[in-house]
């Protein structure tokens, strides 16, 4: 139950929170559609079943089911078809896809908290003129409290707010039915025929203009998957049916009953139309409050998916807090929520209502959706034993009306639909680079001529002095045969000192595209052992969810006597390479761009000896090796 109303909360609160503005954009936006009976009859229909499919069926029903142990986003499906990379290009491209869809979501989780807060604070606007200029003001006012509330943690944030959803499904339900007793030939909207009918009538124009603003009622959908792991599927779909399905459709039901009068709602704030005028200031504090949890599904999505793109190898290494011990999936980033802030309250400044920032919103979530969609297709074939035919009926179904959508949100690219998506490709833009300066700096490092392990082991066993030490070193690749070349940083130590320490401890830290590693941590492969010295190798495996604390894993199998290795507290070295980066004279001026940008990330990155926990409690020392990248 306490995870339904935090799912409730924090998960659902997005989508709950779309009645404040999604249908404005339709009446009053630039869809402009007309209000008459047909037309508002024919818009709730569409509003009631995009829900339904894309909502319901798509993401409560069967996407939720794709999750990589207990982990969803876009992340857990590229973890899910990464093992497939191979088998053709479609997989590459989709994999691809993926890596462009965390950049949306990215954007999206930016423009979402604005958007939500800003629309709810306009409600002192319709309750009286007085507080226009206080607007923009107490919007970021509620911003920065949300975003330095962040630290307590998602399950400390549904705890505090998850009921105040409840209550504003409740109240919004409440709204709903008192128009829909008024006028109940708004029932007749749940014949999907009306749409399609309101559709068809349509010029082509309108018809995209009116599903641009439609794709307003199911963002916050995608919230859902990307939050898999905070809460968990059956939590999300109980709070999702029980709540805030019913919730949102009798809502929207209302709104377009109220449309059915005449005159129509005016000011172009159909929401706060329906709110009696004494209940106008009461509903406007539980808007604001309601939308300060609705912010939080896309925030902690941003988190979950920074976490997994660092142990993918996909974003540079950032500080990871996890804020609950029993749920590994619950964290806080610092550089992420800051960041986030800063676009939000930027977009506030910049944009001034939520009108405008509707306008921003949607092209980003749909393709997202998008991309979603055409990855299910192989999961559906590779891991629920679904016919090519059939995925690809069902997901096939979904990807075009995804697709409608993207199309449709398109015509809003230049009126701030360029925002999201810059950002998303910006995003999308520093994974691949990020990719690309690992796998270089990988191969430079593989390159140099080093010892191979037979040579290392034999020229240990005929030393007659030793550096009374034992010292851990970082490998870049599994060391696994006497064939395999030593790492680059012990010939430096070789040549340096030219005695060798007394215990060597060679670690290499394999990320594996799963959340979790749930045995066979850790592989060792001992090279040399006596009385007197020792080589071991030792590769140690972490899934894309968990805090890969070597230092800490590497002691505590040695207390517990799992590894015969001398590891005691502070009487160990660790030596650690820092690389120079440095260009090959035939290098491209897009290469030398790609190679500055991957300088500067390094610059921010975690370094990564601190990242692996290196040196917390025992002496680390650096070597600087110049590599040049081609």
């Amino acid at each position: 139950m306490a995870l339904t109303a935090g799912a409730t909360g924090v998960v659902l609160g997005n989508i709950g929170t779309s009645p404040l503005y999604a249908l404005d954009q339709m009446f009053y936006g630039p869809a402009h559609v007309a209000p008459e009976p047909g037309n508002v009859i024919g818009c709730i229909s569409l509003t009631i079943w995009a829900l339904a499919l894309i909502v319901s069926c798509k993401y409560a029903i069967f996407v939720l089911r794709a999750n990589s142990d207990g982990e969803g986003g876009v992340f857990a499906l590229y973890s899910l078809l990464h093992k497939y990379k191979g088998e053709g290009l479609h997989f590459a491209a989709v994999l691809g896809g993926l890596m462009l869809g965390a950049g949306f979501l990215f954007g999206d989780g930016i423009i979402s908290p604005a958007i939500s807060v800003l629309s709810a604070v306009e409600g002192l606007k319709v309750a009286t003129p007085m507080f226009a200029d206080a607007v923009i003001p107490v919007t970021v006012t509620i911003l920065t409290l949300l975003f330095a509330f962040q630290y307590k943690g998602t399950l400390g944030v549904g705890r505090v707010f998850g009921p105040i959803i409840l209550v504003w499904f409740a109240v919004i339900a409440v709204l709903g039915v008192r128009q829909v007793w008024a006028h109940p030939e708004i029932l007749y909207a749940f014949n999907p025929l009306h749409g399609l009918t309101f559709l068809q009538k349509s010029e082509t124009h309108g018809a995209l203009l009116t599903l641009g603003a439609l794709m307003l009622v199911v963002t916050g959908g995608e919230a859902m998957y990307a939050d898999l792991g905070h809460f968990g599927a059956r939590p999300i779909r109980v709070g999702w049916f029980a709540a805030a399905f019913p919730a949102l459709v009798l809502n929207y039901l209302g709104q377009g009953a109220l449309m059915l009068e005449h005159p129509p709602a005016a000011g172009g704030q159909l929401f706060y139309s329906m709110v009696p005028p004494a209940l106008l200031y009461p509903m406007a504090a539980l808007a604001t409050l309601a939308t300060v949890v609705a912010a939080q599904g896309l925030i902690s999505g941003a988190f979950s998916l920074a976490a997994q793109a660092i142990a993918l190898g996909l974003m540079p290494r950032m500080r990871v807090v996890h804020t609950h011990d029993a749920h590994e999936g619950q964290i806080y980033i610092p550089f992420v929520n800051w960041a986030l802030f800063a676009g939000c309250v930027a977009l506030v400044l910049t944009l001034h209502s939520a009108a405008s920032l509707a306008a921003a919103y949607g092209l980003a979530v749909s393709g997202v959706m998008t991309v979603t969609s055409v990855a299910m297709i192989p999961i559906g074939v590779r891991y629920w034993n679904w016919s090519l035919a059939a995925s690809g009926a069902v997901f096939g179904f979904f990807t075009l009306v995804n697709l409608v959508f993207f199309a449709a949100s398109s015509l809003k690219f230049l009126e701030g639909g360029f925002i999201p998506v810059g950002i998303g490709f910006a995003i999308f833009v520093i994974m691949r680079t990020w990719r690309w300066g690992r796998k270089a700096t990988f191969a430079a490092y593989t390159a140099k001529h080093t010892m191979t392990m037979h040579k290392l082991v034999e020229f240990h066993q005929n030393e007659k002095a030793y550096m009374e030490r034992i010292a851990l070193l970082m490998t870049p690749k599994h060391l696994s045969s006497l064939g395999d070349h030593s790492p680059a940083l012990l010939q430096i130590l070789c040549d340096r000192y030219g005695i060798l320490p007394r215990h060597l401890i060679f670690v290499q830290v394999a990320h594996r595209k799963v959340p979790y590693i749930h045995e066979g941590r850790c592989d060792i492969k001992v090279f040399h052992k006596d009385e007197n010295s020792s080589i071991v190798a030792v590769t140690l495996q972490f899934g894309f969810m968990e805090e890969p604390n070597v230092e800490a894993v590497l002691e505590d199998m040695a207390k517990h006597k799992e590894i015969d290795l001398p590891i005691r507290e502070n009487q160990w070295i660790v030596h650690v390479s820092i690389e120079n980066l440095l260009p090959s004279r035939t290098m491209s001026a897009l290469g030398r761009a790609r190679l500055k940008l991957f300088s500067f990330l390094r610059q921010i990155s975690q370094p990564a000896h601190y990242f692996y926990g290196l040196g917390d409690n025992v002496q680390l020392t650096a070597e600087i090796i110049p590599v040049r990248l081609k």
